[in-house]
């Protein structure tokens, strides 16, 4: 089926005109030297220009070749060429543009031309409460009164160094709020950061248990949960590539005694508190092009949890989490990818408030979109061809906000594959509960469009077949992975 998905994206990518870049919102490099030669090079200055707000250190940060660096003219253009990609994977601004100014006898300036982002976003909250459109869809049968309203209030560049904030305050269908600061550079080094998060949550609607994969809610016009937590995350970014990050959270919650008696596995028994405190370290090491829509490179993560540092606390789990993408161009304009991932938690016997597994954030097999499949251990593999049929942007002069004014727009066709297996958790077999799609193997394929555009936004159209011969049509407003 995949053979003849990618079939239809050969032929079907072959009538649209395109643009000559692979990338929307990356300026192209310009080298003004001859790039095939082994001439020794000398830079002398580093000329940065755009950056109004950012500091210019935080720049400096994301380049290779410093004043009095020498490079080989061979490989002056694939560094230009990371060089440009790391600075606009901090995603803080439109567009970026390295060059080298040839300054003749064997010197050369580096030229970064960058046009800055808004910074300030005082969001409204109109969003869905569920995981994706397609649950809310089919599952609820788009019930309006599931709409959560508030406002996301985001600071970004704080202070030109890269640092965030943000807060939110959530009310509807799901009441929240959260604060959290980001400070990714606390030295002049720009190798450690820390992060810290705060959050409580009041909700009136609470999925207290899944059925045949599908999440089941209470209502009420009472607070049902309440949940407060704190989090301090240490980071430490030794070279361009790699980042290791060490945490700890702590997080108090308590529901009505309604949630136990309909799910008496919730809290695993019929106490209605949950504490416990968490240990974790995730690791990055990231190679991609452009990290919100990548179609070169590579990126490796691996992350180990424990929850229940402390004796008697109500939740006591070890996890490892391990994942591998991988994106390479396989021709003009034409692209392929391939993400896997794997999962072991242990015991397997846990309360239901910390289940998790294929569904949650963006582990999904494609197809799948409306099912939870839980268990302690689980494995994923997603493939996507792509040919780019549509690359341009537009400047609009009479935007009276700069930071608004450059517009890209891409569009990818698209053939994809994806395969999972989920082993259930204990208490479901003994139950005999949400077997259907657990300890089996699941698969998906179809073909979509993919349309990415101005700050990072990537909408995904899909239209996929199960293995069960199941078809649909999903929505997502998210990169696959």
């Amino acid at each position: 089926m995949l053979g003849l998905l990618m079939g239809m994206v050969l032929v079907m990518g072959g009538d649209f005109e395109e643009s000559d870049q692979d990338t929307v919102s990356i300026a192209p490099i310009t080298v003004a030297v001859d790039s095939n030669s082994h001439r020794l090079l000398q830079v002398d200055r580093v000329i940065i220009v755009g950056n109004k707000v950012t500091r210019r250190r935080i720049i400096e940060r994301e380049l290779s070749l410093k004043p009095g660096d020498t490079i080989r003219a061979r490989s002056l253009e694939p560094t230009l060429t990371w060089d440009k990609n790391k600075i606009y994977n901090l995603r803080l601004f439109n567009t970026v543009s390295v060059r080298a100014l040839d300054m003749g006898n064997d010197h050369i300036d580096i030229l970064v031309e960058l046009t800055e982002r808004w910074y300030i976003f005082p969001v409204p909250i109109f969003e869905l409460s569920d995981r994706n459109f397609n649950e809310w869809w089919n599952n609820y049968n788009h019930d309006l009164t599931r709409i959560n309203y508030g406002v996301r209030i985001y600071k970004n560049n704080f202070r030109g160094r890269n640092e965030s904030l943000r807060l939110t305050a959530q009310f509807g269908f799901y009441r929240k709020f959260d604060l959290q600061y980001r400070i990714p550079n606390l030295d002049r080094t720009q190798k450690h950061g820390l992060t810290f998060g705060f959050d409580f949550g009041a909700p009136r609607n609470l999925a207290y248990q899944t059925v045949d994969h599908r999440l089941e809610f209470l209502r009420k016009d009472k607070v049902i949960r309440e949940s407060i937590g704190g989090s301090v995350t240490y980071s430490y970014r030794k070279t361009f590539f790699e980042t290791h990050s060490f945490s700890y959270s702590y997080r108090n919650s308590e529901v009505i005694d309604t949630i136990l008696t309909l799910n008496p596995n919730y809290y695993n028994g019929l106490k209605p508190t949950q504490k416990y405190s968490m240990l974790s370290y995730y690791f990055v090491s990231e190679h991609r092009d452009v990290v919100m829509y990548p179609l070169k490179g590579y990126q490796f993560t691996g992350y180990i949890s424990k929850s229940g540092i402390l004796p008697n606390e109500d939740v006591d789990q070890l996890e490892l989490n391990l994942t591998y993408a991988y994106h390479k161009p396989v021709g003009q304009h034409y692209f392929f990818s391939n993400f896997s991932s794997v999962f072991w938690s242990t015991p397997y016997s846990q309360p239901y408030s910390v289940y998790d597994a294929l569904g949650y954030r963006n582990l999904i097999i494609r197809g799948f979109e409306n099912y939870v499949v839980e268990g302690p251990v689980f494995a994923l593999n997603k493939t996507t061809f792509k040919r780019k049929i549509f690359g341009r942007s537009w400047t609009i002069d009479k935007m009276p906000i700069e930071q608004f004014n450059y517009f890209p727009l891409a569009v990818y066709i698209k053939a994809f594959a994806d395969f999972g297996y989920v082993q259930n958790y204990d208490y479901y077999q003994e139950k005999a509960l949400n077997t259907r799609l657990s300890n089996r193997l699941l698969a998906g394929a179809g073909v979509g469009l993919d349309f990415v555009t101005v700050y990072d936004l990537v909408v995904r159209m899909e239209y996929t077949f199960t293995q069960d011969q199941k078809g649909g049509f999903f929505l997502n407003a998210r990169k696959e992975f």
